[in-house]
């Protein structure tokens, strides 16, 4: 749907993810894996894993925000350490070299920090030869999405795709310069874009939210005893150890 007009399409992120996972049929008993990247794109990213079959993992991609201005970004940075700037915007607010270190450099620390909480001692997911479901809760600039795209390639999956509830006709465009393929149900053309403006309910995710929905995915795919298992194994270590 295109539209120059925002409007409230999803209740919140999870039913924007079902949204998303009826018209997804197509991966159902495919070698998939869904990266979410966090914080908004996990409730999102449950959904469609769950309705596909698919392994749910994370990509950690970050927007590295502007000096005085922390809401607005001038690119983004990846748990892998890439880099990705808005090089018009870099040249327009006239950034220094050293401040656009020192961003990028407090970007890299929080994204150590999270990976941390959400992953524990998880390893990440093997993505050679699968096709890769990259999740969002919505494109604004695009450019956390471009970081993800560019991280993940070099991990040799067969296939990105970029899945996103609602996007700006300028982050689309950008976006499908990189990823293989691009799913989403509504594409703005406003001169100003909001993706909260395209939910009823819109509030952040909480980092103990991303790790809730990391927990319901390991239990209704493998299981109540994935857990009770990991439990047992760190009861063995302790004692071990002791």
């Amino acid at each position: 749907m295109d539209t120059a007009r925002a409007q409230a399409v999803f209740e919140n992120r999870y039913d924007a993810g079902r949204k998303l996972a009826a018209q997804m049929d197509e991966f159902k008993g495919q070698n998939v894996v869904v990266l979410a990247i966090p914080n908004g794109g996990v409730p999102v990213g449950l959904e469609v894993a769950l309705a596909v079959e698919a392994d749910l993992d994370l990509v950690i991609s970050r927007k590295i925000p502007l000096p005085l201005k922390p809401e607005a970004g001038f690119g983004a940075v990846t748990d892998d350490g890439t880099v990705m700037l808005n090089e018009e915007l870099v040249k327009e607010t006239g950034l220094s070299e050293l401040q656009i270190s020192y961003q990028v450099n407090r970007v890299r620390a929080e994204i150590r920090q999270r990976s941390l909480l959400y992953r524990k001692d998880r390893p990440i997911s093997v993505l050679n030869d699968k096709i890769v479901l990259i999740t969002d809760d919505g494109l604004a600039s695009g450019y956390t999405m471009k970081a993800a795209i560019t991280s993940v390639r070099r991990r040799r999956p067969r296939e990105i795709v970029a899945v996103i509830p609602v996007a700006s006709a300028a982050a689309l465009e950008q976006v499908e310069k990189v990823a293989d393929r691009v799913i989403t149900m509504v594409i703005g053309s406003m001169s100003k874009f909001y993706v909260a403006d395209f939910y009823r309910y819109w509030q952040d995710v909480s980092d103990s939210e991303v790790v809730q929905c990391l927990k319901e995915w390991r239990i209704r795919r493998l299981g109540p005893t994935i857990d009770l298992l990991q439990k047992d194994d760190k009861k063995s270590s302790s004692g071990q150890s002791a």
